[in-house]
């Protein structure tokens, strides 16, 4: 282990430091060392999106990064968006919307989810922004941004209506 590197991270707000070796993914530092299995491995190329969590607020494929970039980053995971008492209000959307079917994919699609709305509130254009001096939240717009996370289920439709739902503010 004498190439291995002492990582500091803030993950769901409390600051851990791990031990890695250089080429350890996020993705496997979360569920491997830190034990939070919601973010989970999917295709493990990038092309799934059932492993996005938050990064400095921004969505990212936890599977492409390695987990010694993000020294001193602050990491959401699905473990860290709400709680079984107090629902984020995206978690609650896709249940009222049935955004999930099994459930595989639901953690990455609920933190890329919250990403996009970020996104948008921030004015960062897409390929699908037609407008880039106002950006909405409109449907092609919203599909597009969310093209990276895939749903064997085929939920896009009830994913879609639960971002509209929190993107406008509704309850």
């Amino acid at each position: 282990m004498s190439d291995s590197h002492a990582t500091r991270l803030v993950v769901n707000g409390k600051e851990t430091t791990l031990v890695l070796e250089p080429a350890v993914t996020l993705l496997d530092a979360l569920r491997d060392d830190l034990g939070l299995t919601g973010t989970k491995k999917g295709c493990d190329h990038g092309q799934c999106g059932a492993c996005t969590v938050l990064v400095n607020g921004r969505r990212i494929n936890s599977c492409l990064s390695l987990a010694v970039m993000h020294d001193g980053d602050a990491i959401t995971t699905i473990e860290g968006i709400g709680t079984p008492g107090e629902l984020h209000p995206m978690q609650a959307a896709f249940i009222r919307h049935d955004g999930f079917q099994c459930g595989f994919c639901t953690p990455g699609q609920i933190c890329s989810s919250i990403g996009v709305l970020d996104e948008i509130r921030r004015q960062v254009p897409s390929h699908a922004t037609r407008d880039l001096l106002a950006i909405d939240a409109g449907d092609d717009e919203l599909r597009e941004r969310m093209s990276g996370n895939l749903c064997r289920c085929g939920a896009y439709p009830n994913i879609i209506a639960a971002l509209r739902e929190v993107g406008e503010g509704r309850p």
